[in-house]
């Protein structure tokens, strides 16, 4: 990417966009907008002006604890109050946020854990026995912070030295100097779980969250009249940066804390209660929400509020239920952990409001949608890297590059293949771009299965399974699921009949059990193309109804 050299401006353009100018201002101007944390009996309600002291009261906790610019500080939590407080406490210090992946194989996680050589790991007591999982084969560690309403010596736990995170903050000072970090600086870290092999550290910039905050506030058109509620896992990607994006507009938050896709009551109870103008999910998380909600006696009126939707494609009954049952909008987004993720947004432009029925519009609404401001996209032939025409029908891979996209991996070979010459990151997605410019995921270039919201790589799953003595061959692809948008499907050739336990024991090594193939079925021989490949695309047309059944 060439930059040339115009004529010297005054700006002040040696003053760093640093994160905690965003807490400061909610802080200073809507100090009493308020914070709620968690459901029914265990919720937890303060405002931003009491979350701002407790920030700067961790920031000298961890000061006190040894913490320097730098260093990697990571976190295992629910969508809480404290976790929110991570969000700007570590970084505001110039130490790096690390997230984790609790979805995460244990074998996954510790590998993170090596790669990223985080000092200290803040986690909450109900995941204690994750990190007691890995925590002891890293040693970069020195002390873990446990989240906790208990006092310390009530909580069980072979990790050692342990803290009280209401402890140190108790015994800190209210007041922090946040220093002015370099921009360019690290402020998080997010580890995507990748389409082969380990997980790829993606390290976010503070100028990279400043600009993406500002623009994804004003793509989603957040505002301090606005209530939103972060149901994204807080630890993919910031969330989605909304939590961010209402911290800068200074509107209302609220946390679910811990809740799980089968059981969404936590969720509508959430969105319902404290009035609930903006959410995010997946598809994964909204239809157990909607089929929930259809059976309510008691409809709740969501006619103003927007449901940010990303990870998969939105289902055409999924969007009309809810615009039907309760007048809720879903709003699809496309986006990935390289890009913070913010890419595209999907609105129906003015000039199209008239000329297209209602129908049409809610099929437009299922594309990925328009480029926000302050991002490059192109779809290229994946072969001669030649750049397609926006006819709508021309499908090739998606490169992107921006201000918020990362244009590398910490310290992974991997990408030299990842990246163009110029700064374009390589999606793997493939997709078209109409000639309004709305762009459309058709497929996925490499063989990658995506579940929920999260990757599951068919590669390092046939390479497990051709493990055990008696498999010839495997093959795994993504087939088509209600509800979590694609499950593993593996075809596995056999020289003797065995049971499917002996199988998913040999994955158990290296994939959580949400990973798994929801069905394993064995057959003599497996389809291949014309140069000796196992033919997935025959594969995927012979049982694509599987699921769907």
């Amino acid at each position: 990417m060439e930059v040339i050299d115009g004529f010297p401006s005054t700006s002040g353009d040696e003053y760093p966009l640093n994160t905690t100018r965003f807490i400061e201002a909610a802080a200073r101007n809507v100090p009493d907008r308020e914070i709620v944390s968690g459901t029914g009996e265990d919720q937890f309600r303060y405002t931003y002006g009491e979350a701002y002291e407790r920030m700067q009261r961790l920031a000298n906790a961890l000061e006190e604890l040894g913490v320097e610019a730098g260093d990697r500080v990571g976190v295992l939590a629910w969508n809480d109050h404290r976790h929110y407080e991570c969000y700007f406490g570590i970084p505001g210090t110039g130490a790096v946020f690390l997230q984790l992946n609790l979805r995460l194989h244990s074998d996954q996680l510790q590998y993170v854990l090596n790669h990223s050589e985080p000092r200290f790991l803040v986690v909450d007591e109900s995941l204690l026995e994750v990190a007691e999982g890995v925590a002891h084969e890293v040693s970069s560690i020195e002390g873990f912070v446990v989240m906790t309403d208990n006092d310390l010596d009530e909580v069980e736990t072979d990790l050692e030295p342990t803290f009280s995170y209401e402890d140190i903050l108790t015994e800190a000072e209210p007041e922090y100097d946040w220093p002015y970090i370099d921009e360019t600086s690290a402020y998080s870290a997010c580890y995507t779980t990748g389409t082969t092999g380990r997980p790829k550290g993606v390290y976010y910039s503070h100028r990279n969250i400043y600009l993406h905050t500002m623009q994804l506030a004003n793509s989603v058109g957040i505002s301090h009249e606005d209530s939103v509620a972060q149901i994204t896992p807080m630890f993919h990607g910031q969330g989605w940066g909304l939590a961010y994006a209402a911290t800068y507009a200074g509107a209302k938050l609220a946390f679910p804390g811990r809740y799980q896709a089968e059981n969404p009551e936590p969720l509508v109870d959430l969105i319902r209660d404290e009035d609930a103008t903006v959410t995010n999910g997946a598809p994964a998380i909204f239809m157990p929400m909607l089929d929930y909600i259809r059976d309510l006696d008691d409809i709740p009126n969501w006619n103003d509020l927007q449901m940010m939707s990303g990870a998969t494609e939105p289902p055409l009954d999924m969007m009309q239920g809810y615009k039907e049952l309760t007048g809720a909008e879903i709003v699809h987004a496309y986006g990935a952990t390289e890009t913070t993720p913010l890419v595209t947004m999907n609105f129906i432009k003015p000039s199209l409001e008239e000329d297209l029925s209602e129908e049409e519009k809610l099929d437009m609404r299922r594309k990925q949608g328009l480029t926000v401001p302050g991002i490059e996209m192109k779809i290229v032939d994946p072969t001669t890297g030649e750049e397609l025409p926006h006819d709508g029908e021309s499908a090739g891979e998606i490169l992107i590059r921006g201000p918020w996209v990362t244009s590398s991996y910490y310290d992974d070979d991997r990408t030299e293949h990842s990246f163009t010459d110029d700064g374009f990151w390589e999606s793997g997605d493939a997709g078209v771009i109409d000639k309004e410019g709305y762009l459309k995921i058709t497929d996925r270039i490499k063989d990658v299965i995506k579940s929920g919201g999260e990757w599951i790589s068919s590669v390092d799953m046939e390479n497990l399974l051709i493990e055990h003595p008696n498999v010839r061959d495997a093959c795994v692809v993504g087939l088509e699921h209600p509800e979590w948008e694609e499950r593993p499907f593996a075809l596995v050739e056999v020289e003797d009949d065995f049971n499917r336990e002996e199988l998913d024991e040999i994955l158990s090594q290296r994939f959580a059990d949400w990973q798994l193939p929801d069905e394993i079925e064995f057959t003599d021989e497996i389809p291949k193309t014309s140069v000796g490949k196992n033919n997935k695309k025959v594969i995927r047309e012979e049982y694509e109804g599987r699921y769907l059944d």
